[in-house]
């Protein structure tokens, strides 16, 4: 990995939330952002919709990364409904999350796709976070280090260790993820993140963990090696949610083996995810 200094807690709001939410969720994070959460780099990525009015908030100087949920290979053309990287970077993108399973699923992302994606993301000098994993039914017959193995290598194809920014890898189950999701263990997860760090990680930033990640588990899951984050769902589409989730980070890797100054507690916003 090229920088191990930084764990990275960010979050992603998929198809959900409104402008008046968005703003009021903004605006709260930049309150508390100006003090900071030592060793942590926050990262958020609403839906496309509210990617503007965020970046008016947030920037410049909160600290805070943002990122689209999408952007599509080509720069410009005929695309109905597409978003291209230089547009999503124009609304004040920095990352782009690419091959989330929902978009394999659903919008035909294919590991092809993925690439393409990935590469056009670099291009215009964003960040590609490319979201890997395996099935219940890879899990099960302990095949995840070889499928989310084939999803990183195709989505890295032609990256070079000296490539900046480095891409960020976030490892989700797909048996881990959304409303019916069983929550993984350590031990479920740590051979395929020492695998994906092992194998990839000259050519990355970092490598996150995604999957029912809540305040219950976030510091065992940032204990095992190799996970450098958390790309956290629903647990932290509240303003409340999101910051506890990151005093508590910046608070763990304070007790842990770093000397870091831990921030003072402040009064949390009751901002929620729903639509007004």
């Amino acid at each position: 990995m090229t920088d191990g200094s930084l764990t990275w807690i960010g979050t992603s709001w998929k198809m959900n939330g409104s402008l008046a939410f968005a703003r009021a969720y903004a605006t709260g994070l930049r309150a508390r952002a100006g003090a900071g959460w030592p060793g942590i780099q926050p990262f958020l990525i609403p839906p496309a919709t509210a990617l503007a009015a965020v970046s008016a908030v947030l920037r410049p100087g909160s600290g805070v990364l943002l990122g689209a949920q999408n952007a599509h290979w080509e720069q410009r053309g005929a695309w109905t409904g597409e978003l291209s990287v230089d547009q999503v970077a124009d609304a004040g993108a920095t990352l782009v999350e690419i091959g989330h399973s929902e978009r394999r699923a659903w919008f035909g992302d294919t590991d092809e796709l993925v690439h393409r994606k990935v590469l056009a993301t670099l291009r215009a000098g964003l960040r590609p976070l490319v979201c890997v994993g395996e099935s219940a039914e890879d899990f099960a017959a302990g095949r995840s280090a070889e499928v989310v193995t084939a999803q990183v290598s195709s989505a890295l194809a032609g990256v070079t260790p000296d490539q900046r920014p480095a891409p960020i890898v976030a490892y989700e189950p797909i048996w881990a993820i959304g409303d019916h999701g069983r929550e993984a263990t350590p031990e479920d997860i740590a051979a395929t993140v020492a695998t994906i760090a092992e194998r990839f990680g000259d050519r990355l930033e970092s490598v996150l963990y995604g999957g029912s990640v809540n305040r219950q588990n976030l510091t065992a899951i940032l204990d095992v090696p190799a996970v450098g984050g958390a790309f956290i769902g629903r647990a932290a589409w509240t303003l409340t949610g999101y910051l506890d989730l990151l005093d508590l980070a910046s608070e763990h890797l304070a007790c842990s083996d770093v000397p870091l100054a831990v921030h003072s507690p402040a009064v949390h916003h009751s901002v929620k995810l729903v639509d007004h």
